[in-house]
């Protein structure tokens, strides 16, 4: 307990004057704890999402006839309620879906988009300099128009089965007759920093006690009439009335009037959203196709070229016993990649697909040196790509992702994310909203004056690092995870990929095992897990290794011949749910 509150107050001291998503001290949400390996099989269908009443409303919905999009709409909707802190209506999302009748692969685009007025500026203090982050996140000033619902009645469109009201039943029940506050959720508002600075939030998650807000204990019922009052809205209007309607207008007044900073979204923000459909990125690994969600998204682009590099690495080495040697040098390499490229393919021009060229991997994978390490990691060259510059984003989400298969083998892997834990702090109708106007990089000019990939722009939606994952074999999805952690998803993803692809480990032990993050100079290796002998190891051959708690929530299912087999992360309180 004393260790994990003295890290956030070290965290929230370097926050106050910088923050970048490569920074070692950003971490996505206080550590909880770290309970016991979750795994289960079922036949049919299942669902493994961050919480037990979310994997609950989503198997009652596949039971019913549902189809994978018809789950994930309940779950998502029932962990704004129950995971408030982490997603909800008022964020975004990345969703990779495969309609299996057809044998299509789809990537849905929900995340946020900047308000009209906002500029290269945006973040920028009177004398030039960026914000302090937290100055930045706190309040209206961060919000950008919210993109998950937009997305998922597009996805629901086009592949519901059950009517679009129903799915909204487990969480307008549950927020009516109330649920218990979590170890978790009281964790977060116990530790996190600048919780109880809204008036709405102190009324609904805290009691006043000491002089001071306390959060309400574990175990307390925590009622939300305005959460169900604004589902029932939506549930009989559809997203119309979120985007164009009451409940558009009391978001933007929310946002313009907030007391602590006020924002600048407008109601034709709102009424311009649109959630777009992508193509897929894939990239081949051993005999798998591993695919994920494209930029803005620089989830996949990373991943992949990970697993790229680090399997040219292995081939030209004719060794496996040291992988983790090579996962850390291939994690920095993609990195320089990400920060130098990736920006919104609207505003940027972000060579995707030679990012993750077998050819350029391989070529790229010549630098990394089985007897030394590497000192100075710089962005490639892959074909066609742009002249850029290099830049860090303050990326500090809470996130959630869920895995879905229904009974037709249709697949769903999504990300859903309101940024930090508990957003802005803005609460409306039952809900938070996001910052993810902060994951924008503050400056729009580099340190030589050339202007940055990630900058703010009106309707520009920031680079984020969620990658909801399908991997395939012989063109059948095999498998379905992802996970939140800010920019530490994209190792969470890549090396729990790489234990149960090439190392043929149990999804649920895979995802257990100790992480290892490599986002620039620096390499993480989990406190508590991480296996001494690993570490010195690395130590020996020149890593500088730190031991520091991990936050992932890796929610997986491998698809076998011999049924579902789900694995819920023991660092959160997710669950598995099927028939």
């Amino acid at each position: 307990m004393k260790a994990h509150k003295t890290l956030l107050t070290l965290l929230w001291l370097c926050l106050g004057t910088f923050a970048h998503a490569s920074d070692p001290l950003i971490v996505p949400e206080a550590a909880s704890g770290f309970g016991q390996v979750k795994s289960a099989r079922y036949q049919t269908a299942m669902a493994v999402t961050a919480n037990p009443h979310a994997s609950d409303a989503a198997k009652w919905v596949l039971q019913k006839g549902g189809s994978a999009v018809d789950a994930a709409i309940a779950a998502q909707l029932v962990l704004g309620l129950v995971e408030p802190q982490s997603s909800g209506i008022g964020g975004g999302a990345f969703m990779l879906h495969w309609q299996a009748q057809r044998g299509v692969l789809e990537s849905w685009d929900g995340r946020e988009t900047a308000p009209a007025t906002a500029n290269d500026t945006y973040f920028l203090q009177a004398d030039g300099t960026p914000m302090r982050f937290f100055d930045a996140v706190i309040g209206g000033r961060s919000v950008g128009v919210p993109g998950v619902l937009a997305m998922l009645e597009s996805a629901h469109r086009a592949h519901g089965k059950l009517p679009w009201a129903t799915l909204f039943e487990p969480a307008i029940r549950l927020a009516k007759q109330g649920f218990a506050v979590s170890e978790r959720l009281h964790i977060l508002l116990e530790r996190m920093p600048k919780v109880a600075v809204n008036p709405y939030i102190q009324r609904y998650f805290f009691t006043r006690a000491d002089g001071g807000w306390q959060p309400k204990p574990v175990g307390h019922v925590l009622k939300n009439p305005a959460y169900a009052a604004t589902l029932g809205r939506i549930q009989k209007h559809g997203s119309e009335d979120f985007y164009r309607g009451k409940l558009a207008q009391a978001l933007v007044d929310a946002v313009r009037n907030d007391p602590n900073s006020a924002g600048e979204l407008t109601l034709q923000d709102m009424a311009n959203y649109r959630a777009i459909k992508r193509d897929a990125l894939c990239a081949p690994f051993r005999e798998y196709s591993v695919c994920g969600a494209p930029p803005p998204s620089s989830g996949a682009t990373t991943v992949l070229a990970i697993l790229g590099m680090l399997d040219a690495y292995e081939q030209r080495m004719g060794l496996r016993t040291d992988w983790q040697h090579g996962f850390i040098e291939a994690s920095r390499l993609a990195f320089a990649d990400r920060n130098h490229y990736v920006g919104d393919p609207a505003f940027v021009e972000v060579p995707s697909q030679a990012m993750v060229d077998s050819d350029y991997l391989r070529q790229r994978a010549m630098l990394i040196d089985n007897a030394a390490v590497l000192t100075d990691v710089k962005p490639g060259n892959p074909a066609a790509a742009p002249k850029r510059r290099s830049a860090s984003s303050p990326e500090l989400p809470s996130t959630t992702h869920f895995s879905i298969v229904d009974r037709w083998g249709n697949v769903v892997s999504m990300t859903s994310s309101i940024e930090t834990a508990f957003g802005s702090r803005v609460m409306v109708g039952g809900f938070l909203l996001n910052n993810q106007l902060t994951d924008f990089s503050f400056s729009p000019l580099s340190n030589d004056g050339a202007l940055v990939a990630n900058r703010v722009a009106a309707g520009k939606r920031p680079r984020s690092s969620m990658a909801p994952t399908i991997v395939f074999k012989n063109q059948q999805p095999v498998l379905a995870l992802g996970s939140p952690g800010g920019a530490r998803i994209i190792d969470y993803v890549a090396a729990s990929l790489y234990r149960i692809l090439a190392l043929n480990m149990p999804v649920g032990e895979a995802i257990a095992e100790g992480h290892i993050i490599a986002m620039g100079r620096g390499v993480e290796m989990e406190s508590g897990k991480a296996d001494p002998a690993t570490v010195a190891r690395m130590r020996g051959r020149g890593h500088p290794v730190t031991l520091r708690d991990q936050t992932s929530g890796l929610h997986v299912i491998h698809i076998t011949e011999q049924g579902l087999l789900g694995g819920a992360d023991p660092r959160r309180e997710g669950s598995i749910a099927g028939f």
